[in-house]
Parts: C-alpha cells; sequence; structure tokens
C-alpha cells in the first residue's frame, strides 16, 4: 500500500475530521446564553468590564474557592453592594433564573 492510499483511507481521514473539529471553538454554551437571558449581560461581559465585573475577572478572583460557587449564588439571589466598587448589584429574584439555571450559570462563569 502506498503511503498516498494510507493517507487518504477511510479511517485516516475520520480521524483526521475528528482532530479538526477538536481545534474549532465550541459555540457559546447554553449557561452563556441563559445568562443573557436571564439580563446579567445588562451588567456583565465575557472579557471587558461594564457596570459590574466581566465573567473573566470573576472567575479570576475565586479561581480555587471551594465555596465560590455557592458565595456568588448568594450575592446573585440577595444582591451585594462593595464588592467590586461603587455600583451595588441588585438582588435577581428566581423569577428570573431558576436555581437550576442559575447553578449552571455560575457553574459557567467559574471556568472562563
Amino acid at each position: 500500500m502506498s503511503i498516498r492510499n494510507m493517507l487518504c483511507s477511510p479511517p485516516t481521514v475520520a480521524l483526521a475530521v475528528a482532530l479538526a473539529a477538536l481545534l474549532v471553538p465550541a459555540p457559546a454554551s447554553a449557561s452563556a446564553a441563559v445568562s443573557q437571558k436571564a439580563g446579567c449581560s445588562v451588567c456583565h461581559q465575557l472579557d471587558k468590564k461594564g457596570l459590574g465585573p466581566s465573567y473573566q475577572q470573576i472567575a479570576a478572583r475565586y479561581r480555587g474557592d471551594a465555596k465560590a460557587a455557592a458565595l456568588m449564588a448568594q450575592r446573585v439571589r440577595q444582591g451585594s453592594k462593595g464588592i467590586w466598587g461603587k455600583v451595588p448589584m441588585q438582588p435577581v429574584p428566581a423569577a428570573k433564573i431558576s436555581d437550576a439555571d442559575l447553578k449552571s450559570v455560575v457553574d459557567w462563569i467559574l471556568t472562563q
């Protein structure tokens, strides 16, 4: 079998396609869409500070903190003041984002 035949064989082509798929950026996660639907994007963006910190800034601050997810969920529900500056974060009720969706969004933020 020639090298050309080996490189163009169906298993080799399938492997190349699978490896190439790993290099393509994943689409925005469902949690990113949920955060936008809940209105988080009014104050927060992925990589730029707005009225509030970026998701990347939040993730960097809490990286390695095992209690971060619970703390963040509590701050979303109850609101917070003075954590990231003078602009307070208003409470976000369960009617706007469910507990399950909130957990998903918080977990997603912590991976940024």
